[in-house]
C-alpha cells in the first residue's frame, strides 16, 4: 500500500483541492514535526465526537451538553423570519454582517442544472410547519447568485408554493454580483442584499 498516494487521493476529495495540492499537503505533513501530525489527526477524530448537527437549523456546532445550537435557542432572535442558506459558511458570513436577527435553515448544498446535488427538502418542510406554529411570517432565500443557486431557489419556491397564503417568500437583493458565492461576500454587500430583499 502506497501511503503517500492514498492520503493524497483522500485529501484531493476535499472541496477545492486537486490531486497536486493533495500531494503537496502530504509532503508538508511528512516534513512537519510528529506532534503537529498527531494534533491534526486528533482534531479530525474529535470532529465526530465533539461536533453535533442542530436538529432545527441543521448547522454543525460544538456540542457541549446542548442538543440544539445557540442560534436556535436564542430567545432574542426574530421567530417571524427564516433564512435559507446553502451551507454553514454562508450562515457565518450572514452573522458577520450583523444585520439579520432571525432564524436559519441550512440546505446542505445546491441542485445543479444537470440534476445532481441534493438539498434537505423534506427537513425544510418539517421545520416550516414547526416554525409556522411559532409565528413564522417570511422565508428569506439567501442562496448564491450562481446558476446552481438560482436553480435551487426555483425548486424551493415550488416546494413552498403550498404556504403562499401564509408566508411571504423573499430573496436577497442584487447587492450580490451575479456568479458570486454568499460565503465570500463582504459584510457591506450582504447588508445591502438583505435590506434590498424582495418578494418572489
Amino acid at each position: 500500500m502506497d501511503h503517500i498516494e492514498e492520503l493524497a487521493r483522500a485529501l484531493a476529495r476535499l472541496p477545492g483541492i486537486g490531486p497536486r495540492q493533495g500531494k503537496r499537503f502530504v509532503y508538508y505533513l511528512l516534513s512537519a514535526p510528529a506532534g503537529e501530525r498527531a494534533k491534526l489527526a486528533e482534531l479530525i477524530i474529535s470532529l465526530g465526537k465533539e461536533v453535533k448537527q442542530c436538529p432545527d437549523c441543521l448547522r454543525y456546532f460544538n456540542g457541549t451538553s446542548a442538543n440544539i445550537c445557540n442560534y436556535c435557542t436564542d430567545k432574542t432572535r426574530d421567530d417571524s423570519l427564516l433564512m435559507l442558506v446553502e451551507k454553514d459558511q454562508d450562515l457565518s458570513a450572514v452573522e458577520r454582517a450583523g444585520t439579520y436577527k432571525g432564524r436559519y435553515f441550512v440546505l446542505g448544498g445546491v441542485l445543479t442544472l444537470s440534476g445532481k446535488g441534493a438539498i434537505r427538502e423534506k427537513e425544510l418542510l418539517k421545520i416550516v410547519e414547526k416554525r409556522l406554529k411559532q409565528n413564522l411570517k417570511e422565508i428569506v432565500l439567501a442562496l448564491s447568485a450562481t446558476s446552481e443557486g438560482e436553480h435551487t431557489t426555483d425548486r424551493i419556491r415550488e416546494s413552498l408554493a403550498q404556504y403562499r397564503d401564509r408566508l411571504k417568500i423573499s430573496e436577497l437583493g442584487r447587492g450580490l454580483a451575479t456568479g458570486s458565492e454568499l460565503e465570500y461576500s463582504d459584510a457591506e454587500t450582504l447588508r445591502a442584499a438583505l435590506q434590498n430583499r424582495h418578494e418572489t
